[in-house]
């Protein structure tokens, strides 16, 4: 079973050691008397350049960022670590005795940089080892979990989780299901008065339709959803785990984007992209500001309460497309292009989806992403809480989009229809979300801008 935690703490302690080795070089290269700067030296970029490589040589075949929450300890963490900065220095020399190079004052280089790299590298993990138990300490990014079922496989999950206390789960007590129909409200109640990341199911105590209700509910709300089976058997006949594994676990995909991976893909795409746009498109941005101020009184910008990611408000920015007094029409939904309160620029601004610019405002910020469900207003909110409660909620789970398939698709909703319509979208989004996929949608929505063909 993989564990969050270790696996980010992993990516830290690896990009960090890179830094600190070229660090330590470029440091090396600084303390010998007489060299040039570094950047003329090319024999000593070489070297440098040599040095990484060999040092990724050395992650992938020694893995002292290989941890997970079933083999992790403080001795096997810095063991491998000493392991893999020896095991660079011997492959350094190898190099240079292998290699025409002049040793002497290389040789001096190198030695400089290994004592530097391994009191760096040492000192930073241990240091990152130590402020991650203060946080630890101090109830900070705890993983708090549950268990459902009171047999020997609750607490064998309780019992393995108490002795990795350091690694951040919290255990929050164990709920029973009756025989019959699950409590899912009480279930519910459950989930989030304790603000669980994660509900084990002991599936020997729980049928089908218990199971299955878990999840469905598990996947509008914060949690992941892990399956015991009733292995027992297995381990009194000897079978074998896989060795990250302590016992077999199955990880439900109850939570669209829950791996850290693809959420710190999604987020920086989101802010380079954002950025791009919101830089090179500045004179699109001026000539639209003024467009609106001249063919209408009133203000450039429209300003709206939303309803974003886990049902949270925020404000959205467009650039105005309605009259200033649209609200004495008493409408919610667009009529499409022959709503009165929508003004000449505005039908222009909306076919091309350029209304929707000042958004990336909102994506920088954290309240938005580029590709995603739309950000909708409150009574949109509540008929699909009460026409499709499930759906919508677990669409409530990742940022809304400026753009979407059910944006490209229907369009702006102009009744309920066309707004369960759209959910449907959203939700195959959902089921199939990749880097590849958000690529696609902004081509798509790039064409529905080129051509004027939004609604």
């Amino acid at each position: 079973m993989k564990h969050h935690g270790i696996g980010s703490l992993s990516r830290v302690h690896l990009w960090t050691d890179i830094f600190l080795l070229n660090l330590s070089y470029s440091l090396s290269y600084a303390a010998l008397p007489g060299n040039a700067s570094l950047l003329e030296d090319h024999s000593t970029l070489n070297l440098l350049l040599t040095g990484n490589l060999l040092w990724i040589a050395c992650i992938y075949f020694v893995k002292p960022y290989a941890y997970s929450q079933a083999t992790y300890t403080r001795y096997s963490h810095f063991g491998k670590l000493v392991l893999a900065i020896v095991t660079h220095l011997l492959l350094m020399e190898a190099f240079l005795y292998s290699s025409n190079t002049a040793m002497g004052t290389k040789e001096n280089y190198i030695f400089i940089a290994f004592e530097l790299f391994s009191c760096l590298s040492l000192l930073t993990h241990v240091a990152l080892i130590l402020l991650l138990q203060y946080l630890r300490q101090s109830r900070f990014n705890l993983k708090r979990y549950a268990v459902i079922g009171k047999g020997d496989l609750s607490e064998l999950v309780h019992h393995f989780d108490q002795k990795r206390r350091e690694l951040g789960y919290e255990f929050c007590g164990i709920f029973q299901l009756g025989t019959k129909t699950p409590p899912l409200e009480n279930l519910e109640n459950f989930m989030e008065s304790e603000r669980l990341d994660y509900i084990y199911c002991c599936m020997a105590e729980m049928n089908h339709e218990q199971v299955q209700s878990v999840i469905k509910l598990a996947e509008r709300k914060r949690t992941q959803v892990r399956l015991i089976p009733d292995f027992r058997g297995f381990t009194a006949n000897k079978f074998n785990f896989e060795p990250d594994e302590v016992y077999p676990i199955i990880n439900v995909d109850t939570k669209p984007l829950s791996n850290p991976s693809e959420q710190l893909v999604k987020r920086s795409f989101d802010l380079i992209f954002s950025s791009v746009i919101m830089i090179l498109g500045l004179p699109v941005f001026l000539l639209i500001m003024l467009a609106v101020k001249l063919t209408s009184k009133g203000t450039i910008f429209f300003v709206q309460e939303r309803t974003g990611r886990w049902g949270e408000t925020f404000k959205i920015i467009k650039f105005r497309t309605m009259r200033m007094d649209a609200n004495k029409y008493g409408l919610q939904h667009s009529l499409g292009a022959k709503d009165p309160r929508i003004t000449p620029i505005g039908n222009i601004l909306r076919r091309t989806r350029l209304d929707e610019l000042p958004q990336f405002l909102n994506v920088l910020k954290g309240e938005m992403s580029v590709v995603g469900p739309r950000p909708l207003h409150k009574y949109d909110v509540d008929m699909l809480m009460q026409e499709a409660s499930h759906d919508f909620q677990k669409a409530l789970t990742i940022r809304p989009g400026i753009t979407s398939i059910g944006q490209i698709k229907v369009g702006y909703a102009t009744n309920s229809s066309e707004n369960l319509h759209r959910l449907k979208y959203d939700i195959l989004y959902l089921n199939t979300y990749s880097l590849t996929t958000d690529l696609y949608l902004i081509w798509l929505t790039i064409h529905v801008i080129l051509l004027g063909k939004g609604r």
